[in-house]
Formats: structure tokens, C-alpha cells, sequence
């Protein structure tokens, strides 16, 4: 997300993401673990725990979002992350709830546990170090990254 102007939920994820790794986590903004799903900030803690953290900008992000109950099956913990203004009782209850701005942010209220299968974290872990080590490789080398990644639409045939 260098030079460019970053959208709300955008900073939101930011500071989600720096709060975060003084927990020991480390992230991914935008993971997407399976087709039709895409995870604001997908958080990996010291115990191999996943935390997906969906960042609402407004009320009618929030009430624009029906695929939330979709996560739950993909994540340790659930947790929305809204900005101070943010109307946070429309947000249910049984979820977590970090409060962010582009800086820093605080948990407010933690998610209730739900573990994932082995089978399921472990699918996941690999998924997340892929996709983190193809980010940075393209980051580092960007000429060269959709020469070399074969799920790119635009890689060149052979």
C-alpha cells in the first residue's frame, strides 16, 4: 500500500495490524482463504492461533456486509475494528471488538474461542506463508513476480 491514498477501512487495518504485532502477531491485509471470501486483517499469533479481524469504516459498511458469518468457520477468533465514532452497540455482542484509528488500536472486547480443525490450521498456516512470501517476493522483485506465479491470469505461456 505504498504511494497511494489508503481508503478508511484501509487505515483501519493499519493500526489493527500494529496493535497486533506488539501481541506478538504477525498479518495479512486482505487474505483471501477461499474464493468469495476476503478477510480484512488475517492476524497469526505465537500459539498458531488465527484471529480474522473485519475492519467497518461506517454504518453503511458495516450494514453492507452479509458475508461476516462466513469467517467463523475460517478463524480461532472473530473480531470487528471500527474507528472511535464508530456506532459499536450495532455490532454483536458474541464477537470481539478492537477499537482503531491508522496509529494504534485496542481490544476492547475479545472474541470468543473457537478452535480450528488440524486439518483446517493447518491448510490455513500453509496458505498464509505463501501467500506473505509471494507478497513480499513481489514487493522485492515486482518484474519478476508475474513471471514466476502461477495462479497469475497474466503469466506468460510456455
Amino acid at each position: 500500500m505504498q504511494d497511494q491514498t489508503l481508503q478508511p477501512g484501509q487505515i483501519l487495518a493499519r493500526g489493527v495490524a500494529r496493535h497486533l504485532r506488539q501481541h506478538d502477531f504477525v498479518s495479512i491485509e486482505e487474505f483471501v482463504p477461499v474464493r468469495g471470501l476476503r478477510i480484512d486483517v488475517f492476524a497469526l499469533g505465537p500459539g498458531g492461533e488465527f484471529w480474522v479481524i473485519e475492519c467497518k469504516s461506517s454504518r453503511a459498511d458495516y450494514a453492507a456486509d452479509s458475508k461476516w458469518h462466513g469467517y467463523l468457520e475460517w478463524c480461532d477468533r472473530y473480531f470487528w475494528a471500527v474507528d472511535a465514532a464508530f456506532p459499536s452497540e450495532l455490532l454483536p455482542a458474541e464477537t470481539g471488538l478492537i477499537i482503531a484509528d491508522g496509529f494504534d488500536a485496542e481490544i476492547v472486547r475479545m472474541g470468543p474461542e473457537t478452535r480450528l480443525a488440524p486439518a483446517r490450521r493447518k491448510k490455513l498456516l500453509q496458505k498464509f506463508a505463501r501467500d506473505a512470501a509471494r507478497r513480499l517476493q513481489g514487493w522485492r522483485d515486482p518484474g519478476v513476480s508475474v513471471l514466476s506465479d502461477p495462479s497469475s491470469p497474466s503469466r506468460p505461456s510456455r
